[in-house]
């Protein structure tokens, strides 16, 4: 595709980072508008989520040289390398530190948490899904080899230098499967955002919905360095996946609950008679 969107003397300026940075950008925007309707005040928001920005880059490449050790404890000077700085590092590390930096935050306000988690999952989609076209543009996250007719061939030599991507060989576009995904996620969760009705609703969606994407689009991956187990059957993204959906179910069965037993409380209180006669 193209990597490297221009060169200007020894500065290199990489399509990946420019569209990552594009759209966290614009979930952020979308999460400040989106916290008045839940009750926070927008400014405090967009500041949470530079410090969510921060926090998300540094535990995504710790995630990542946890992850591939062997490479980096044989090679330790990579550890502190521009490679390292300059790479995206994993996606569910960078949602680790977001999440870590919504609790400090968010603790240290007395917010209270799920309004805060529901702004963030709202956002995540769209940020991501811009992401995914740099993944696509910097030729990293591939997939497998294809014969498929929407297979894509990758040519540039800067794709195969740094991301390590199969050159003139077909492969499922991965980074498109998951960039369309997550659109529609984007677009449904917004959709949702005006029915909200239990705390939690928004980020159990997003749960339910990028679990079982990413769990099926794992199998069509065929980058190196991801976890793999159970004698290379399943990853560890795959196992993460399937917890993200055990939780989303969790917290729309907690929502659903309290929604009912806050109607049947309502009904009650609006008809004494019957209650006194169920006495």
């Amino acid at each position: 595709m193209h990597p490297i969107l221009f060169q200007a003397g020894v500065i290199t300026v990489y399509t990946y980072g420019v569209l990552v940075a594009t759209g966290v950008v614009l979930g952020l925007l979308y999460a400040r508008r989106q916290a008045a309707r839940m009750g926070l005040p927008p400014r405090e928001v967009w500041n949470l989520g530079i410090y969510m920005i921060f926090s998300a880059l540094i535990v995504s490449k710790l995630w990542l040289v946890v992850t591939n050790w062997d490479y980096y404890a044989a090679n330790r000077s990579e550890i502190f390398s521009v490679t390292l700085l300059q790479s995206g590092g994993t996606f569910y590390g960078g949602v680790l530190g977001a999440v870590l930096a919504i609790l400090v935050y968010s603790l240290a306000r007395r917010w209270p948490l799920l309004p805060v988690f529901d702004i963030s999952a709202g956002a995540l989609p769209l940020a991501h899904a811009i992401g995914r076209l740099g993944c696509f543009a910097a030729g990293c996250c591939f997939g497998k080899p294809t014969a498929l007719p929407w297979g894509v061939t990758f040519t540039d030599p800067e794709a195969a230098r740094l991301a390590g991507t199969p050159l003139g060989v077909p492969l499922h576009p991965t980074q498109l499967y998951e960039a369309g995904a997550e659109f529609l996620n984007f677009l449904l969760l917004v959709w949702l955002g005006g029915r909200q009705r239990f705390g939690g609703e928004i980020l159990g969606t997003y749960f339910i919905l990028y679990g079982t994407e990413r769990g099926v689009i794992e199998f069509f991956r065929g980058d190196p360095g991801r976890t793999v187990m159970f004698h290379g059957t399943v990853s560890l993204m795959q196992v993460v996946s399937v917890g993200l959906v055990i939780g989303g179910c969790f917290l729309w069965w907690r929502g659903l609950r309290r929604v009912s037993a806050s109607a049947a409380g309502i009904a009650t209180t609006s008809n004494p008679s019957s209650a006194c006669a169920a006495e």
